[in-house]
């Protein structure tokens, strides 16, 4: 019976929060028009025939937003050095690109995946090859030393394969 009004939960909860988050108010129109977007947008995905996503371990979850906002603050402050000129290393600035090889081939996970490498300043996902599982970054400050196929790999790759396969 629920699955018929909301085929996907997550998302009428997700959409009827930042509708409300948006609007800023709790107002009666507000309310409705949440309610409506929650409503509507998961039956337009069933006509659509998207997979549910099935989430999986909410403790890699908990971790992996750690991990993540870890990453954007540490990533916004490198990248503001950089931007200002400021750099402590005294190195010079090296921006190219990376192929990183992915094992995982879950659409949700590189979804996921893709949203994290291009909100951290500095990384942009640039291509993925499907038929190889190959990625392409670019990196704004590549350093010697740096490993980003297994910095990816080990700090996103691993935990979402955990949660979405």
């Amino acid at each position: 019976m629920i699955r018929a009004v909301l085929p996907h939960p997550i998302l009428s909860l997700g959409l009827f929060g930042a509708s409300l988050l948006l609007s800023g108010s709790t107002a009666a129109p507000s309310l409705a028009l949440a309610l409506l977007m929650a409503l509507a947008a998961p039956q337009i995905m069933r006509v659509l025939d998207v997979e549910p996503v099935r989430l999986r371990k909410p403790l890699t979850w908990l971790s992996f937003a750690v991990v993540v906002a870890r990453d954007v603050i540490r990533s916004n402050w490198e990248v503001a050095l950089v931007v200002l000129g400021l750099n402590p290393s005294g190195d010079k600035r090296v921006s190219g690109f990376v192929h990183i090889p992915l094992e995982m081939r879950n659409r949700y996970g590189l979804a996921v995946l893709a949203v994290v490498i291009t909100s951290t300043p500095g990384t942009i996902w640039v291509e993925y090859e499907d038929a190889t599982g190959v990625l392409l970054l670019h990196i704004l400050d590549l350093k010697d030393g740096d490993d980003w196929a297994e910095r990816i790999k080990n700090r996103y790759e691993r935990r979402l394969m955990e949660i979405f396969e």
